[in-house]
């Protein structure tokens, strides 16, 4: 029931949008430029009654706004728009729907399915052309105003070099649950993921930034809800300035500032991976929550045709209307908003093609990636692209431009090829290994332009990557119909767990191969948190909808935690740090430029050289050698320009050997002879092998490792 006592209520300012308090009182501010008039909608503490209704008065260069000096923060608010209900040309306003603010920095309740949350008369034979009177704000979470006052350190951010950056990725919720030293109360929240033993375990892993699944408020679908699932990923979003309800312990935003307080404290970055190609409205069909009942025809992109419909580039039903420019400001506004206020250090793009769509075609002049461009705060944090999306040549890998890093999946599908014995893949397994230089050498880009990894959140994990053929996706209740079928994936023998000595052997050494590849490649490495110890989702390579074992962080298998190694994988956590400690330590494996074979500038030596196993030089005939399965790499840290420190000194590094021998044999490969005295040292091999004076044996399925130091 709306009260009838009297608020009041001032002419305020168009910007900044959302509702902002100012110390005294709130302004509120919202555009929708076809919209007839506005209420703000005000509710008691709990969000169950709506206690005030206010008509915003001044509409200005199409923004409605008002200020009320009687509000103060913790207030609950949404609104209601009035304008024309008119699908067909693209107008689909409904004042009986209680509508999210688009810049909520936080929202108070879950969503409940209902049908009153939909704008026109569910199973009508009219469809969305019908409309519904019923009030959804029942059903509706509620915008909260904020006061955004934080203290933070005095410490600067860690601005960590992208040569030297190592992404993890991770769930929030599914990293902590089930690690028996976070309380029982913090698990699945950012006051978790700020556990002091979960920041430890990070950053002695050596790792220097984590990317956190997608954190903005999300739905969770409503097939998923009625079928016992849920949305776990996220990639549903509803609000782009509010953290999601669930992620905050106590529903107080200052849980998530505090969590990055402490990541920058313990010298970790964190990326946010963010979806800004579509929201959780659907297609025509869909809820009305937020945008579409705002202002639907600028905020989504619709059908030239027939505005009754959405141009789908997601495979989600909608795609943000990024040419327009209240839209194109909100998604930057945005980003500022959290690159700034909650001082995130990166962000990874969601099918980031969408966003740089211009007439349904990729623009690397688009309006969105210049705007990013020439914005001195957002150009300087870390940009990554995944750079696809469903929609017409929707493949852009290599195409962002400088500035942007991108997620490189020509090198996560060559990695698996090549362990997995494929034929005919050696000659790209030396561009991906050296920094894809085919893709990324162009206007001045640099190596850490590619974002190298062999599994992600979407996939098999590297455990099951050598554990099944097939995915068994079962769970998800599609009835196996989701998820790829490409997964270049091989069991090594066995679908599945099992108990063969032998198979299990050979899945531990593979999944040694393949990380031993991703950290010492030239590029950014990325790690899927889990991998590092063996965590299996059982097969399932698209456990969206699962908040479950299949999905969570099993810290029993961690030795030193509760886990005590009988499961095979105790010493993985060790040899990742290995290698992680390897890529710190050496500049050879994270160059700052792309290296060709040529001979590095005052010496007689070229940077890389691609050996056979007869030591002799690779010849272009040798690549295409379709049953060649063995990589061989000298890759020399002798100084010249090419190694140069932050104050310009020559930076001088060993020399390494590395061989990545996919074959089911043992091989004989001939050592290098080198300038100077000194012989190769064994620095690990991931099978068996034996190092001689000249040469060496390797095991089948194992990449070994050979070092030798410079002047010795």
């Amino acid at each position: 029931m709306v009260s009838n006592k009297k608020l009041r209520v001032w002419p305020g300012l168009p910007y900044p949008l959302g509702a902002t308090w100012d110390g005294s009182g709130t302004n509120f501010a919202l555009f929708s430029a076809h919209a007839e008039r506005v209420e703000l909608c005000l509710f008691d503490d709990g969000g169950s009654e709506e206690t005030d209704r206010i008509e915003l008065p001044e509409f200005t260069h199409e923004i409605w706004h008002g200020y009320l000096p009687d509000i103060r923060p913790n207030q609950l608010y949404g609104y209601r728009v009035y304008g024309p209900y008119e699908p067909g040309a693209g107008h689909r306003f409904n004042h009986h729907k209680l509508l999210i603010d688009p810049y909520a920095r936080a929202l108070a309740g879950e969503l409940v399915w209902d049908d009153a949350l939909f704008g026109y008369v569910v199973g009508s034979a009219d469809e969305d052309l019908s409309f519904d009177t019923r009030d959804s704000s029942r059903f509706v979470p509620k915008a909260v105003v904020v006061d955004t006052a934080f203290t933070w350190g005095r410490d600067p951010k860690p601005a960590t070099a992208w040569d030297r950056t190592i992404v993890y990725e991770l769930h929030p919720k599914g990293f902590t649950m089930l690690h028996p030293e976070v309380p029982d109360a913090a698990r699945g929240t950012f006051s978790g993921l700020a556990n002091p033993a979960i920041v430890a375990y990070v950053a002695d892993l050596g790792v220097t930034a984590v990317e956190l699944l997608p954190v903005h408020a999300f739905v969770r679908d409503r097939h998923l809800v009625e079928n016992g699932l849920t949305n776990f990923w996220g990639y549903n979003s509803i609000g782009f300035f509010a953290p999601d309800p669930a992620y905050l312990a106590d529903g107080d935003i200052n849980d998530f500032k505090s969590f990055i307080q402490i990541m920058h404290d313990a010298g970790l970055e964190v990326f946010l991976d963010v979806v800004y190609n579509h929201t959780a409205e659907g297609n025509h069909l869909g809820p009305t929550l937020s945008f579409r009942g705002i202002d639907n025809k600028s905020y989504y992109y619709l059908m030239d045709d027939d505005n009754r419909f959405y141009n789908d580039f997601t495979g989600t039903g909608n795609a943000l209307e990024l040419r327009h420019p209240q839209v194109l400001r909100m998604v930057t506004d945005s980003l500022r908003y959290w690159a700034h206020e909650m001082q995130v250090d990166g962000f990874r793009f969601d099918l980031a093609t969408t966003l740089a769509r211009v007439d349904g075609e990729y623009r690397e002049n688009s309006g969105f990636l210049d705007t990013i461009a020439q914005d001195p705060g957002l150009s300087t944090v870390k940009l990554i692209a995944e750079p696809w999306d469903t929609g017409p040549d929707g493949y852009q890998v290599g195409r962002f431009p400088p500035g942007w890093s991108e997620w490189n999946d020509r090198y996560r599908d060559t990695v698996r090829k090549f362990w997995k014995g494929d034929p005919g893949v050696l000659g790209e397994m030396a561009s991906r290994v050296s920094g894809s230089s085919d893709i990324y050498d162009r206007r001045g880009r640099r190596p850490w332009a590619g974002i190298n990894f062999v599994t992600a959140h979407d996939g098999f994990t590297l455990w099951d990557l050598v554990s099944y053929n097939d995915k068994h996706n079962e769970a998800n209740k599609e009835k196996n119909r989701d998820g790829s079928d490409s997964n270049n994936s091989w069991n090594c023998g066995a679908e599945g767990p099992t108990d063969d000595p032998d198979i299990l052997a050979l899945r531990r050494r593979q999944v040694r191969n393949m990380l031993t590849t991703l950290l010492l490649s030239s590029g950014v490495p990325m790690i899927t948190a889990g991998d590092e110890i063996g965590r299996t989702q059982r097969g399932n390579n698209n456990p969206y909808c699962q908040d479950n074992e299949i999905s969570w962080m099993p810290w029993t298998d961690v030795t030193g935690v509760t886990g005590d190694g009988s499961n095979g994988t105790d010493d993985l956590v060790e040899f990742t740090r290995h290698l992680i400690r390897l890529r710190h330590e050496h500049v050879v494996f994270r160059r700052s430029r792309f290296f060709h074979g040529r001979t590095i500038p005052g010496t007689e030596v070229k940077d890389v050289t691609w050996l056979g196993p007869d030591g002799e030089e690779v010849e272009a005939s040798d690549w295409e050698n379709a049953e060649a399965r063995t990589l061989i790499v000298l890759i020399n840290g002798e100084a010249g320009n090419r190694f140069l420190t932050e104050n310009g000194e020559p930076e001088p590094d060993d020399t390494f050997l590395w061989v990545l021998h996919a074959g089911h044999e043992p091989i004989d490969i001939a050592l290098p002879s080198l300038p100077g005295d000194g012989t190769w040292s064994e620095e690990f091999c991931t099978g068996t092998c034996s190092i001689g004076t000249e040469t060496a044996t390797i095991e089948g399925r194992s990449t070994s490792l050979f070092r030798r130091e410079n002047g010795k």
